[in-house]
């Protein structure tokens, strides 16, 4: 049963107004906006953050360290897991199902049936949103890209963030990693902070030069400042000093780097050429330990899944969907392996215009066996059967399954066929469409 059939049926509506999905562009958005009363314009401070990976981790810890810090912050992220509202977080609330059906009309009425793509009307209501209620801070997360992207209509923020950049969404955004950087780093703004996150040489050398160009004062990872693990600690240093925190909630050693960059980008956030003070030790410290980004290596501990795996199994959940996140997911379970060995198993998922060989090559070696299913709902899905092709050409030992009750008892059958072993560590992965069913389904 749908839980809000009355925003589901204008988000259904809202769908229909432009031919394609995505169309990067910025005159129908600020066409819309001018409409509107132009809301972008009336926000609290803006920490706008794109890149390929890790931007909506450091969304996430830089809200933690906000609200630790007792401050009312506005986020925006997407897509969503569960549920849209997910997208919009009022002063440290999900926006109400109300609240969400009012904007989302009165945009869709001032619209008047002009094309516009979905997420171009649906970020207009969720600036209109944000205009409507006070707060200390708005961490903004940029959909797709950077410089057409519907986000990138505040003039002046506060900071801006250019995580790491990959080879993703190669459809919309170029075919190599410079193209990508120089859409990344249209967020860039002339005098605005910007904290550059981990780069290849490529990537970090076209953010730079955007920088430069436009009189931005760049905070680049590795250079500037640095976060590493030691002794089982965090340590975040720059040039105001040495931070000695405990390690972040959400597991990873990408998580520390991701964690760094939000220390920073707090650091060093300005408005009309003054700093916020949004870096305090102890909210920094407070932050790393209250984080929560679901379906990033995700423990799941209960719900129908669990129940279905093999006794004493460990479970992990990530949305991760490209070869970049692979990697760090894959050091991350490695990580594990180092304190308690399990046989690794994997049940994948993935988009047909995602790298499915790249993502899997990232766990030879490492997965014993790979089960490959279809994400349920999506139409753009990859078969089960053409990931599987895809396992086998990244030299994985892999079998598809119908469905992730199937998967899950594929890989009992496996555990039991080697009863020798410790329980398995079973990785959900491959799709955050795919995050979004099992949590949806275990919740």
């Amino acid at each position: 049963m749908n839980e809000f059939p009355r925003s589901s049926a204008i988000l259904d509506r809202l769908l229909a107004l432009h031919p394609k999905k995505i169309d990067l562009a910025l005159d129908r958005m600020l066409r819309l906006l001018g409409t509107l009363g132009n809301p972008q314009l009336i926000l609290p401070p803006v920490i706008h953050v794109a890149g390929t990976n890790g931007k909506g981790s450091a969304c996430a810890f830089a809200r933690a360290m906000l609200e630790a810090q007792g401050l009312k912050v506005h986020v925006h992220t997407s897509p969503h897991l569960m549920r849209f509202h997910e997208r919009i977080r009022i002063a440290g609330e999900l926006i109400s199902e109300d609240e969400l059906c009012d904007v989302l009309e009165e945009v869709e009425r001032v619209n008047d049936g002009a094309p516009i793509t979905f997420f171009e009307i649906t970020g207009a209501a969720m600036f209109l949103a944000f205009s409507r209620h006070p707060a200390d801070a708005l961490v903004l997360e940029v959909g797709l890209g950077g410089k057409y992207d519907a986000t990138n209509v505040v003039p002046r923020p506060a900071m801006t963030i250019v995580q790491p950049v990959g080879l993703d969404h190669l459809e919309f955004l170029g075919n190599d990693i410079a193209t990508i950087a120089g859409e990344k780093a249209g967020i860039i703004k002339s005098g605005i902070p910007v904290v550059v996150g981990p780069q290849d040489e490529i990537a970090r050398e076209v953010i730079l030069r955007r920088a430069d160009k436009v009189s931005a004062p760049a905070f680049v990872y590795g250079q500037d400042f640095f976060g590493r693990q030691e002794h089982g600690r965090m340590v975040y240093e720059d040039e105001m000093g040495l931070l000695d925190l405990p390690m972040p909630r959400l597991i990873g050693r990408h998580q520390i780097d991701n964690a760094a960059v939000a220390i920073a980008a707090l650091r060093h956030a300005a408005r009309d050429g003054r700093t916020l003070g949004w870096g305090e030790d102890a909210a920094v410290e407070k932050g790393l330990r209250s984080v929560d980004w679901p379906g990033r290596l995700q423990h799941l501990s209960h719900g129908p899944l669990v129940d279905d795996a093999p006794a004493d199994s460990e479970i992990w959940l990530d949305g991760g969907h490209n070869p970049h996140c692979a990697a760090a997911v894959s050091r991350a379970i490695a990580d594990l392996d180092e304190k308690v060995d399990r046989p690794l198993y994997l049940i994948c998922a993935m988009l047909r215009t995602k790298d499915a060989v790249g993502f899997l090559s990232a766990f030879k070696g490492l997965a014993r066996h790979v089960v490959t299913v279809s994400i349920p709902g999506a139409a753009a899905s990859l078969g089960a059967g053409a990931l599987y092709d895809a396992a086998r050409a990244a030299g994985l030992d892999a079998a598809p399954a119908e469905d992730l009750e199937d998967a899950m008892l594929q890989v009992g059958a496996w555990a039991r066929a080697h009863p020798k072993e410790p329980p398995p560590r079973i990785l959900i992965c491959g799709s955050l469409y795919l995050a979004g069913h099992v949590l949806t389904d275990n919740s």
